[in-house]
Formats: structure tokens, C-alpha cells, sequence
């Protein structure tokens, strides 16, 4: 069932697809339908809402504030429709998070855990999705929360919480770095190293801060899996890079099987890990009390992965 006017959730769908006739397809209605209620509703705002080519449409100006309306309207009404039909109300109990790897490792379960200690029927959905992509599902209404790092301003969602987050190494018991305070860019690459793979923000950080220093770096592993990566440092392969979350006084490091070695190098602090929700949104309160749980463990942070 479909509350919003049925103009601007045909805009919402050619917004999302960039054409008509695909637009059509996924609505299984005319592409002349779509095409007459999208001029309606240009007629109506009186400024074009698309740039039309010859192999698409794209959004202009106009268009683009109106799609982050329509994004609100349609979260806004499925969350009605939920709340209509479970009877359950303005305190919806189900809320949806979109976090980095990092996150879903261990800060966010753990806030789910301590959440539902407190509030036993809230049910959580945790998608685990690379940094950009957990933004994006807040910004288009597809998910409540996304707890994931970000360089630069965000402008597409409401940041609850920006935090800086510093780098750790992560050796085995024993190694030569194991007992050191810090360790810079040029003693790490010294040794056999575990990166995560080009276009994330921790290994785009990581060249520019080699790039920089002068230096060459072959890595011996090249992985976007965060226990991969451990595993490899516990079975003496190399070392490898984390986000630091937390307190490394908190971490069991004895089941873990690593020491964590704090980096020190100024590009690090560009990254920023961040709570997201969507701009306008009106929240169920479970999904905001979460929120403010989320905020709470971020910002004291220091190291985790």
C-alpha cells in the first residue's frame, strides 16, 4: 500500500533509476503514466525537477531537495503502515542499523545486547555493509541508524556524532612492536602487513600517509575481512591495521591472541567514525533511545578494531 501521492512516488522511482522505462518496469505501469505525472508535478513546483538526455534523466537542483523530501515521506510512511498494522503504536520496536565491518564487530552488538537488556521486545536488524553503502540505506529511508566512518562533511543525513578515530597496529604477543607506547608509518613498514583493500578509507589514509613519508609498501595481505586479517597476525603471517573504538586496557587480548599498537601519523585523523540518521526523519523511540546509546559508547572512544 502506497500512502504518498502517487506523482511523487513515480518521481521517487525515476530519481532512483534515472529512466522512465526503467521506472516503469520496477512499477509495472506505462512509462506514458510516469511520464504524465511527472510533468504534473513539474507543472505544479513550477521548475523542472529533471535534466533529460538521450540515455537518462538526472536530477536537478530542485529535483534533488524534492528527493530528500520524498526519501522522508516514503520512511515516514512505512513506518506508519507498520505501526498500523502491528498495532504497536509510536514505539515501534524494530530498528534497522547499517554499520561499517569495524562496527559490526563488536560496538554495535554490544550496544544491541546492553539495549535489549533493558528493553527485551525490541528486535534489531543489523545489515553489514561497506561505509558508503551504510550512509546511503539512512539517507534513502532503508535503514534507521548507520554506524560508519566518514572523511569530510556529510550533508545527506543528520551526523549524531562525529568522533576521531586514531589507527592501531596489531602484533602478536611478542613481537619487537608488542611493548612500544607508539610506532610510526616507516617502523611499520618494515614488516609484513595486512591492508585493507584500495577505496576504503582506512587504506586510502594509510598511502596517502606512505606517500608522503617516501615510502614502499608490497603488502603480504590484501583483505577486507577484519578476522582474516587477525587470524593472519595470530598465526605470525604480519601485522595488521585497525580502527581503534575503545579502551585497549578493556580488551581481553589474551583471547584475542593480539597487542594492540597505537599509530601514530597526522592523515589518520581525517577519518571520523560517525552515527547517521536520516535528515527530517521522525524516529520510532526505540530507534532513537538506541541512538543515544550509540552516541554514548562513540564518544568516549579510544583502541578496538
Amino acid at each position: 500500500m502506497q500512502l504518498m501521492p502517487v506523482s511523487l512516488a513515480y518521481f521517487l522511482e525515476v530519481a532512483r533509476t534515472g529512466a522512465v522505462s526503467e521506472a516503469a518496469q520496477n512499477l509495472r505501469v506505462a512509462p506514458s503514466a510516469i511520464s504524465r505525472q511527472i510533468a504534473k508535478l513539474e507543472s505544479g513546483v513550477g521548475v523542472p525537477l529533471f535534466i533529460r538526455h538521450p540515455r537518462g534523466m538526472t536530477l536537478t537542483d530542485a529535483g534533488s531537495r524534492l528527493l530528500a523530501h520524498a526519501r522522508r515521506s516514503e520512511a515516514e510512511s512505512s513506518a506508519l503502515l507498520t505501526e498500523l498494522r502491528t498495532g504497536s503504536g509510536a514505539d515501534a520496536r524494530n530498528v534497522t542499523v547499517a554499520c561499517s565491518e569495524g562496527f559490526a564487530r563488536r560496538l554495535v552488538p554490544h550496544a544491541m545486547a546492553a539495549f535489549r537488556h533493558d528493553h527485551p521486545d525490541v528486535t534489531f536488524q543489523l545489515d553489514r555493509v561497506p561505509h558508503q553503502e551504510a550512509t546511503r540505506r539512512v539517507a534513502e529511508g532503508l535503514a534507521d541508524i548507520a554506524v560508519t566512518y566518514a572523511m569530510g562533511p556529510q550533508h545527506d543525513v543528520r551526523v549524531e556524532c562525529s568522533v576521531v578515530v586514531p589507527m592501531a597496529a596489531i602484533v602478536p604477543p611478542g613481537h619487537p612492536l608488542a611493548g612500544r607506547e607508539r610506532v610510526g608509518l616507516a617502523e611499520l613498514c618494515a614488516y609484513p602487513l595486512a591492508l585493507a583493500p584500495a577505496g576504503t578509507t582506512q587504506r586510502d589514509l594509510f598511502d596517502t600517509g606512505v606517500q608522503l613519508e617516501d615510502l614502499t609498501v608490497r603488502p603480504a595481505l590484501v583483505c577486507d575481512a577484519i578476522a582474516t586479517k587477525y587470524e593472519f597476525v595470530r598465526s605470525g603471517g604480519g601485522i595488521a591495521l585497525v580502527g581503534d573504538l575503545g579502551n585497549p586496557g578493556d580488551l581481553n587480548t589474551v583471547a584475542e591472541g593480539v597487542v594492540y599498537v597505537p599509530l601514530d601519523h597526522p592523515v589518520f585523523r581525517r577519518r571520523e567514525a560517525q552515527v547517521q540518521t536520516m535528515l527530517g526523519r521522525r524516529l520510532s523511540w526505540a530507534a532513537t533511545q538506541f541512538t543515544g546509546l550509540l552516541v554514548s559508547l562513540l564518544r568516549p572512544a579510544g583502541p578496538t578494531s
